[in-house]
Parts: structure tokens; sequence; C-alpha cells
């Protein structure tokens, strides 16, 4: 307790910390103060430091406190007493209207918060009730639907297997048919085969051997002569050869198509079984926004008939051309011996020819090999010579250099400046030449190197026609089928 006047202690020095609950601000402005206590200068009284000053006003004349300032003095001044002061009665922030007020507020919100609480709980129930069943319902309809895909699905796989094992059977019947007019050929057509595998080997020449020459159109006439006799044959098995390829390739759709089928068998199917309490369901965030489909019902179905209906169609053409092939039998062999003589003189001919032409080229490639290396000696002779008129190019640009740095009146463009400038001319247009010169150079090794090479690759040409003409097609023609054999005697 302190004597009235006496100066005020540091505990009030100051502002109280704000209580962690309050009442809500009603009325706190600084009008609100003014009305309670306009009689008090409450903005610079030096006795009350804990008031912020920036909700009062300054008051111009108190002459009520007078009276009580003079007491207090005298008081003070003469017995000391101490005196309690209550200030915080005097300076309440709010009045009981203010205090009424805000409960009457609190109670309202309340009932308001509490009414709108109860409405959203009601509605929150309703709306996951409703949302379980439709979400329920959807489930059900989506597993139906994987149902109904499952069975289509297997119902497509079915027909595509049956289709298969029918194709499969009819490819290998047509492979047996096959077969059999092969060895047929075989037996009867060697001298047909031995002409065509000539013919064929001689397609392995190269370059400017690939000639139509006389021994290619011997082999021609030969191969000719004996179609004439066997050319149904050729054609039906050509036409076995097409429908093997035709059959395999709608196979091949099928088997594609079975294995699509049995993959979406199986997803749609564990798709089916799935349940909420399945292992290995997981959240696939985005997954809705993929669109990865390419067809859709109606043409995925028309894609499966497709198939269906192109393999019918070439298993009955593949039926029909066995029965032709069945029917067809030609054995006949006449006069090939004649045109087998010819057809060797041709090549004996062509050898010799392909020798002499190969001689005279690898004589060429010498003498070119030799200008090659004589070629690049004077390229490095050249080279040499650019190298040593760098060195006259550098002193004199050097020294030109140097004589830049000349100070002022001694910049003279005397003879010596003159010429060391000529001379840098002269040997830039000396490298110039020598450049050009090795660029001539240059220029003729490559066409040399070009002049090589097309000699050499025109002497493996030679090589290689040389080995198919005399190794491959003249070794093979040594077991050229007699007379007797071609007639079917033997």
């Amino acid at each position: 307790m302190e004597p009235l006047g006496s100066t005020l202690t540091a505990t009030y020095a100051h502002p109280r910390p704000t209580p962690a609950s309050f009442l809500p601000a009603v009325s706190t402005r600084a009008s609100s103060y003014r009305d309670r206590f306009p009689h008090y200068n409450l903005t610079h009284s030096p006795s009350l430091p804990w008031r912020p000053s920036t909700y009062y006003r300054a008051a111009a004349n108190s002459p009520a406190l007078e009276p009580y300032c003079a007491r207090s003095q005298r008081a003070s001044q003469s017995a000391m007493l101490p005196f309690v002061s209550n200030r915080t009665t005097l300076l309440t922030r709010y009045t009981p209207d203010d205090w009424y007020r805000s409960n009457v507020t609190n109670c309202l919100e309340s009932s308001t918060s509490r009414h709108n609480s109860e409405r959203l709980r009601v509605d929150t129930s309703r709306l996951i009730q409703d949302k379980y069943q439709q979400t329920r319902k959807t489930q059900a309809d989506s597993t139906q639907n994987l149902g109904e895909r499952v069975n289509d699905i297997g119902f497509w796989k079915s027909e595509i297997t049956h289709e298969l094992d029918a194709m499969i059977g009819e490819t290998n019947e047509l492979t047996d048919v096959k077969k059999k007019l092969e060895r047929a050929l075989m037996e009867t057509e060697a001298p047909l085969q031995v002409a065509r595998e000539c013919l064929f080997h001689r397609e392995k020449r190269m370059g400017i051997d690939l000639v139509h020459d006389e021994v290619e159109t011997e082999l021609l006439t030969e191969v000719d002569i004996i179609l004439c006799c066997q050319e149904r044959m050729k054609m039906h098995l050509d036409k076995a050869i097409a429908q093997l390829a035709a059959n395999r390739a709608s196979q091949h759709e099928l088997e594609k198509d079975l294995s699509d089928k049995q993959a979406a068998y199986r997803i749609d199917d564990k798709c089916h079984h799935l349940r909420n309490t399945s292992d290995g369901v997981s959240y696939f965030r985005g997954v809705e926004r993929v669109d990865a489909t390419v067809s859709v019902p109606e043409s995925w179905a028309k894609f499966t008939d497709d198939n269906i209906l192109r393999s019918q169609s070439e298993r009955a053409a593949s039926a029909k051309l066995r029965d032709d092939i069945q029917n067809l039998l030609v054995v006949t062999a006449n006069e090939m011996w004649n045109q087998f003589n010819k057809v060797n003189l041709a090549f004996t001919s062509r050898i010799a020819e392909t020798a002499d032409a190969k001689n005279k080229i690898q004589i060429h490639l010498a003498k070119t090999l030799q200008e090659i290396f004589q070629t690049e000696m004077t390229i490095e002779s050249v080279r040499k010579a650019i190298r040593d008129k760098s060195a006259f190019l550098k002193v004199a640009q050097t020294r030109l250099d140097e004589r830049t740095r000349r100070p002022n009146i001694e910049l003279c463009r005397d003879m010596a400046q003159l010429r060391l400038v000529n001379e840098v001319h002269e040997v830039d247009d000396t490298i110039q030449t020598l450049q050009q010169r090795l660029r001539d150079a240059e220029d003729t090794l490559q066409s040399l190197v070009h002049t090589k090479a097309t000699l050499e690759h025109d002497l493996a040409v030679k090589a290689n026609t040389l080995y198919i003409d005399q190794e491959k097609c003249m070794s093979m023609r040594k077991s050229f089928p007699s007379t007797l054999r071609l007639v079917g005697f033997c």
C-alpha cells in the first residue's frame, strides 16, 4: 500500500498481459471511454502509465479534479495518511449493456451453431446411406457387365479354337501334297532343277558381270524346253506355295487373336471375381482418365468374325487346290542332251573370256598402285614445302608486328617496311600456290584411289563370276541325269 500522491512502483510500469479468454469487444472504441469518463484527462496522466494513449483524447480543462487534487496535496503534505485507490473500478472498459449483449450474442450463436450442426449431421447420415446404396448398385452393375463380357470372350474363344484346329489340319494336308509334288518334280525334272540352280547361282554375279550373256540365254532355253512338258505341274506348285503362305497368315491371325482373347479372358475373369475384401486392390490415381481403348463391341466382334471368315475362305481354296494337285501327274522328258551340250559350250567360252579380263585388270591395278605411291610422295613433299614456308611467313609478320611499336615519328614507311610487306605477300602467295598444288595432287590421288577401288571391285566381280561359272555351275552340271533316267527307266 502506498501513500496518496507518491510515485507508483515498477509493478505497473508496463502493460499487463491480455488474459487468455476475454469477452468480445462490443464497445472497445475510443468513443465508449469518452462517454463514461468525460472529465478525466487519461492521455497524459503520469500516474497511469499502463493505459495506452491511443484510445484516449486529451481533455481541455477538468475543473472537477481541482478540489480533489488540492485536498490530495494538502493531505500528503500534512498527515501523509495511507489511502487505497480502486482505479480499476473507475476505468472499466465495458458497460453492463455490453456485458448483457455479449451474453445474448453468445447464446444466439451457440443455438445457431448447434442447429446447423444437427442439420448437417442428419444430411450427412442420409447422404452416406444414399451414396453407399448407389455405390453398391454401381459395383453390382459393373460386376454383371464384366460377367457378360467374360461370356462373350469365351464364346469367341471357342469359335477361334475350332477354326484354328481346322486350319492347322488343312495346312498339314496341303503341305503333305506339296511334298509329294516336289518329290515328283525331283524324280522327273532333274534337268530343270540343274538349269534353275545354275540361273540362281548366276544371279549372284556382281556389278557389270550381271549381264544377259549367251550362257544365260542357253540356260533359259533349257528351262523353257523342260517347262513345255511340265508347265501345269510348276503352276500348281506355285499355287501350293502361295496357298500355304495364305494359310499360315490366316493361322497366325487366328493364333494372335486367340492369344489376345485368352489374355483378356484371364484379366476380365479376375476383375469379375474381385471384391472389396480381395487381395491386390489398391488406388491407381488418374486411371479413369486414361482411355487406351481401340475398339467398340461392334468392331471387336467384327474383327474376330472377319478372321474366322477369312480362314474359312482360305481353307476352301486350299481343299480345292489339294484335289487339283492330287489329279496332276506329268511324267515326260525329251531332247535335253543337245541343249545340255550347248549350255556347256557356252559356259566354257564365257569362262575363258572372264579369265582374260581378270588378267588385264590385275595388270592395270598394279600400275595404278605404283602411281598412287608416287603421288603420295609428291603430296608429302608439297606439305613439307608449305611447312618450310610457314617459318618465313612467321618471321616477316613478327617483324612487321614489332615495328608497329616504334614511337611517334619513328613509325616511318621506309624501305624496310615496304620490303617486309612485300615479303609477307610473296610468301603468302607462295603458300597459296603450294596449297593449290597440294589440293590438285590430293584430287589426283583421290582419282587414283577411286580407280584402284573400281579395279579391285571389278577384279572381285570377275573372281566371283569365275567361281560361280567354273566351280558351282559346271561342277553341278556334271550330275546331269542320263537319257534313261530322264525318260523314267531308271
